[in-house]
């Protein structure tokens, strides 16, 4: 075992793949320590598998074990934004929060109360899901520390309608939450990659009155990458930013493994740039959910995930740097 690591020593990175093949050993995120065996994080991966809260096709409770496996292939300098992570901070792999699969309301209560205690402790969070049911909690603490944040969304979905069958959490209803419980800084709040048939035009109306703007997929094609980051960099601002990424922004053909995919979406390569232009923004936190295995294929959606959670860990490693 590792010692544990202290807020002034080396931090303890990755299994090292030229001695230990990357198909041998447990599965933890990028092979990086587990939090137990380093003692604390300045970054941690939590893992949160729960799916109660999906409309159509289940299964992202398996989602963090398989962004796990797919995470083996990662290596720890990224020269895109020329920052070597896990020698920049302490990352570690937390875990998975044990939800109940049964309740929901009880569910986003332990996902909020193992978030806490990862933050109390002093770490920043890059979750992975999970449905996205699971952004509610999250938020809940990240407006009990730094007040109402601006988020950012990318999703095919809006995910602000009012309930499915008369529930009030489930993985299409979070932001509308939310924006009720007053988590959100309604001047801050973007989605980006929406696109495909709504309920009706009430549905735009209501999002808009929430404070929301839309970058849909079709503005990435034809706006491009530069000016679709700029307009998100200024809509953002300095304010403390959320990063929530349901993997079904991506097209189908970059991830099938999802379950309410939608065509005509973003590329793995435009995702991962835009948020490379969000290098410098001031983020709190972040998730990755909706990775559903079951119908993945060759792991081309758990291995999209892995990526853009490095992404996410690597823009949080560059504020600590």
């Amino acid at each position: 075992m590792s010692e544990p690591s202290t807020p002034t020593s080396t931090p303890v990175g990755p299994v090292d793949s030229s001695k230990t093949p990357r198909f041998a050993g447990i599965a933890t995120f990028a092979r990086l320590p587990r939090l137990e065996d380093v003692g604390r994080a300045d970054i941690a991966v939590m893992g949160v598998p729960f799916d109660s809260g999906v409309s159509y096709r289940p299964g992202a409770r398996f989602a963090p074990a398989q962004i796990r496996e797919a995470s083996r292939l990662l290596r720890p300098y990224h020269p895109g934004l020329d920052v070597s992570p896990f020698a920049a901070v302490q990352v570690a792999d937390a875990g998975d929060i044990a939800c109940n699969p049964y309740n929901i309301p009880e569910a986003l209560d332990a996902v909020q109360e193992g978030a806490s205690n990862l933050l109390d402790a002093g770490s920043k969070i890059v979750t992975i899901g999970g449905d996205h049911t699971i952004a509610l909690p999250l938020l809940r603490e990240m407006k009990r520390r730094h007040g109402p944040v601006a988020l950012l969304h990318f999703d095919a979905h809006l995910d602000t309608w009012d309930t499915y069958f008369g529930a009030d959490y489930t993985h299409g209803t979070p932001f509308r939450r939310a924006f009720e419980e007053d988590l959100l800084d309604t001047e801050a709040l973007a989605h980006a990659g929406i696109r495909g048939p709504l309920y009706s035009r009430d549905d735009l109306t209501d999002d808009a009155r929430m404070g929301f703007g839309i970058t849909s997929a079709m503005d990435v094609m034809n706006q491009g990458v530069p000016a679709v980051v700029q307009a998100l960099r200024e809509r953002i601002g300095d304010r403390p930013l959320y990063i929530s990424i349901d993997i079904d922004c991506l097209d189908p053909a970059h991830a099938p493994g999802t379950g309410t995919p939608e065509a005509g979406g973003l590329t793995s390569r435009e995702l991962l740039a835009i948020l490379r232009g969000l290098a410098g923004t001031n983020i709190v936190g972040a998730d990755v959910v909706e990775v559903a295995p079951a119908y993945d294929h060759a792991d081309i959606t758990a291995v999209a995930a892995s990526h853009v959670a490095y992404e996410l860990v690597s823009l949080m490693a560059l504020q600590g740097r």
